[in-house]
């Protein structure tokens, strides 16, 4: 059983993941009743990206979940921001919520999207779910427990396997998702991007989540891209690590907290971050 939080003894990790995919099944439960509805509301964000009411109403739903079980704990979210006592590095228990990763693809009818669910303690991401139910997909890790993921199967159980990145070490062996060419375009990096592109194997731009869940599935070595922020990328980082490969920005920086993202199967990422990174070698 999923054990609330007393104040007085942290939950076990285990009971986290099983709180996360818990508001997991809340998420779904709301975004895909609203997914391709003629009557979705999409509005601007002062920054102009868009939200839709269904973004709104996964946080919304997730935040009550977690006040009535985790009332101690810290929230950062993307359409309302972080509760009261826990900075931006994530100190202490922090939940971090993206309603819908890919709400531009979400609003547009394409299956791409997903929620993710993370929990940082100490600003390190010890527990993370990325449930796509438009794809019947789910992914899901905690440290020390393992990453997995689900195929449904029409209307029969659903097939959990264990996921584990692919063992290419070589560069020219790889597949490499750069996400948005434009990214890294306005961050000033496509001389990086052309440098790591005439290395790899193959390129592709997925995008969203999909092309980190690739990674952690062993069907891509590399996925990285820009202008990020900590719920783009905390539920990631478990879920790659414990799948054997590693995550960090494309400077090196450990976590989802320096606006860059960079996953590879482990063997590759140094020698990724040779071709990418500006901060290497640098005091």
């Amino acid at each position: 059983m999923t054990q609330d939080n007393d104040h007085a003894t942290a939950p076990h990790v285990a009971d986290d993941l099983e709180l996360a995919l818990r508001l997991a099944d809340h998420a779904d439960s709301i975004s895909r009743s609203r997914f391709r509805a003629f009557d979705l509301h999409v509005t601007a964000k002062p920054d102009r990206t868009p939200v839709t009411d269904a973004d709104r109403a996964v946080e919304e739903a997730l935040r009550a979940v977690l006040a009535a079980t985790r009332p101690g704990d810290g929230i950062l979210g993307e359409e309302f921001g972080e509760d009261a006592g826990v900075d931006g590095s994530g100190s202490s228990r922090q939940w971090i919520i993206d309603p819908i990763d890919g709400t531009a693809n979400f609003m547009r009818g394409v299956p791409v999207w997903a929620t993710l669910i993370a929990l940082a303690v100490d600003g390190v991401p010890v527990v993370g779910v990325v449930s796509a139910p438009a794809l019947g997909r789910r992914w899901w890790a905690a440290h020390g427990l393992g990453a997995f993921t689900t195929d449904v199967q029409g209307d029969g159980p659903d097939e959990v396997r264990a996921l584990r990145v692919s063992g290419i070490a070589e560069l020219a062996d790889a597949s490499l998702s750069y996400n948005s060419f434009k990214g890294w375009d306005e961050a000033g990096r496509l001389p990086e991007l052309t440098a790591l592109t005439r290395e790899v194997w193959r390129t592709r731009a997925y995008g969203e989540m999909w092309s980190y869940m690739m990674v952690a599935e062993g069907q891509l070595e590399i996925a990285a891209e820009f202008d990020l922020q900590p719920y783009d990328m905390a539920a990631l980082v478990p879920i790659i690590e414990e799948a054997g490969g590693r995550f960090s920005s494309v400077d090196g920086v450990p976590g989802p907290w320096s606006g860059s993202a960079l996953a590879t199967n482990g063997h590759l990422h140094d020698a990724t971050l040779s071709l990418v990174s500006r901060e290497l070698g640098q005091d």
